[in-house]
């Protein structure tokens, strides 16, 4: 209907829900807002990492009963992250971790040419690797987008790979993570935990098990909610019209076809 138009601009950075069939095969560019919401994501991370390693949940419920309990709690230097899809958000999640002193793996469906460019990653696995890294992370972060290969990519077979005392950290997408199989790990314990800013349905239904799993963490797909996380949606597509307009490179333009 814009026979015109020269170019579209998500201010979001995830595009699975605007991928319609005619802009896919579109030649106009697609540009998105990734990048914009990495750092506040990265900090969630590292929270939810910091949450369940010193059982910050333990330590509220014993204050509210008037409990004096000590115990021991975990440090997370040395331990082991792997990062589910290393684009913007898994690089500015790599960078504060391995500021802990964490060691950091990675998986992305193209591996680098050198695969040691990055100072913050230990080692960078492929799509095939995906059951041997996940059997070596004390933390497994998803900030995989959400397309017709990453839908469902943490299912039944990968909670079996992980440690029992694993925590799952997800900031991509919520259908990336079978929801049905984490929540049998989680029930059943053969996982430690999982800490949630997106899911498959969004708002969470009524009486959804994530209420009440005591080893969950939630957030309702607001860890980049800064108060001027709008301001800075709206600057970064400003910087872009300039760009346009002075017929420069734009920045973040979309392979429509693989989705990110």
């Amino acid at each position: 209907m814009c026979p015109a138009v020269r170019w579209v601009h998500s201010r979001a950075a995830g595009l699975d829900d605007q991928l319609f069939p005619e802009l896919i095969e579109s030649p106009v560019p697609l540009t998105n807002g990734s990048g914009v919401f990495s750092p506040p994501l990265g900090e969630f991370v590292l929270g939810a990492i910091l949450y369940f390693a010193k059982d910050f949940r333990r330590l509220i419920r014993n204050q509210v009963a008037g409990v004096w309990d000590p115990f021991d709690i975990t440090e997370i230097s040395g331990r082991t992250v792997g990062i589910v899809g290393y684009g913007d958000i898994g690089r500015a999640v790599a960078s504060r971790l391995r500021a802990m002193g964490m060691q950091v793996l990675a998986l992305r469906r193209q591996s680098p040419q050198a695969p040691n460019a990055d100072p913050s990653i230990s080692r960078m696995f492929g799509p095939d690797g995906l059951l041997e890294m996940l059997a070596q992370c004390d933390y497994v972060v998803v900030a995989a987008p959400l397309t017709p290969q990453t839908r469902g990519l943490i299912g039944e077979r990968e909670f079996a790979a992980m440690k029992p005392d694993a925590v799952v950290v997800n900031v991509g997408r919520g259908p990336v993570i079978d929801e049905a199989a984490m929540v049998r790990a989680l029930t059943e314990r053969r996982i430690l935990g999982a800490a949630l800013d997106v899911f498959t349905t969004e708002p969470l239904v009524p009486g959804h098990p994530f209420f009440t799993l005591d080893n969950v963490l939630l957030s309702p797909h607001s860890a980049d909610h800064t108060p001027d996380w709008q301001d800075r949606a709206m600057l970064f597509f400003l910087a872009q019209f300039e760009r346009f307009a002075k017929d420069e490179p734009l920045l973040n333009v979309v392979n429509k076809k693989q989705g990110y």
